[in-house]
């Protein structure tokens, strides 16, 4: 009998790489999406049980007992720090109260484990770097809160209903598939508008530094999340501090492009620094990083160029 792995937000960014790893290792995969950000043409529809569903709705919850996943990889969220300033309740409703329902929904039908993604917002103006998973928790926006207040719900839910789980915060997540406008992230923007030749915006002076994860990457720590980690905290991480200026600026060496960058002033709720430490991870995940930032980087340009020549 095969394993049963359910994902939200399956045909999502990250989520989409998630499935394409877990199709290869043979697990019997079943995605939950409400297509809000996510794309059909990321999954291989016929290799997949796809339900098109909020996971705030009761439908979610009779998904999950008709399916019977023996696991919930939960990657369903409202990702833009920007826009939960913006709209709190929004952010609120998705990421605090959908989850709700994912962990609800996984008492219910004895759902071995929920793999959560959770993220490096959680942890607010850095006091320390790099951040370990023992620095305190002081999230700057409303989407680093609800993050934070999900991981709370999921220790609860541990302790109260044996629902097992393992945390993942992850830091910048970049690679092919991420969506470049709204809730883009900066690799993703940066390629689409270099790409296409439109103006490159950076936030700031260009000086804060990030810590970029590439996706398949991301992908295996939440397989290995299956299997190791139980009640464990993970940050996923490359570990390594790149300021924008010097993305910027490795990414037009591999594009051959010369255009300058427009600076703007920085934005409410980003922190300005952010290094995690991955040791932990790699230790008791058994996982490391396949991808260096310059592989990665070219891969996801090279999507992006496809991108543009179809769009």
């Amino acid at each position: 009998m095969n394993v049963k792995i359910m994902v939200t937000g399956g045909c999502g960014f990250i989520g989409s790489h998630i499935v394409e790893q877990l199709l290869k290792k043979q697990y019997e995969v079943i995605v939950v999406d409400n297509l809000s950000t996510g794309k059909l043409n990321n999954i291989i529809l016929d290799k997949i049980d796809f339900y098109l569903c909020d996971i705030s709705s009761k439908e979610f919850q009779q998904i999950v007992q008709k399916t019977r996943p023996d696991y919930i990889i939960h990657q369903a969220a409202h990702v833009s720090v920007v826009n939960s300033t913006i709209d709190m309740m929004h952010d609120a409703e998705i990421n605090i109260k959908g989850s709700l329902n994912v962990i609800e929904a996984a008492k219910r039908n004895k759902v071995k484990k929920i793999i959560f993604a959770s993220s490096a917002a959680v942890y607010g103006e850095t006091q320390y770097l790099p951040i370990d998973i023992h620095h305190q928790t002081n999230p700057q926006s409303p989407y680093g809160l609800s993050k934070c207040t999900v991981e709370e719900y999921l220790k609860f839910a541990s302790q109260y209903y044996g629902v097992k789980s393992t945390i993942l915060r992850y830091s910048n997540v970049y690679g092919p598939r991420q969506n470049h406008l709204g809730e883009g992230g900066v690799v993703s923007i940066f390629a689409n508008n270099m790409t296409n030749h439109k103006d490159i915006i950076i936030y700031g002076d260009g000086e804060q530094t990030r810590d970029f994860i590439y996706v398949k990457d991301v992908a295996t720590a939440n397989i290995q999340a299956l299997h190791y980690g139980d009640g464990r905290i993970f940050n996923v991480s490359s570990s390594a501090q790149v300021t924008i200026n010097d993305l910027f600026n490795k990414m037009t060496n591999l594009l051959n492009n010369n255009q300058a960058p427009i600076y703007q002033k920085a934005r409410e709720g980003e922190i300005i620094d952010s290094l995690l430490c991955n040791d932990i991870t790699k230790k008791y995940l058994n996982w490391d990083l396949l991808h260096s930032l310059d592989n990665g980087l070219k891969e996801t340009i090279d999507f992006y160029k496809n991108y543009s020549l179809v769009n």
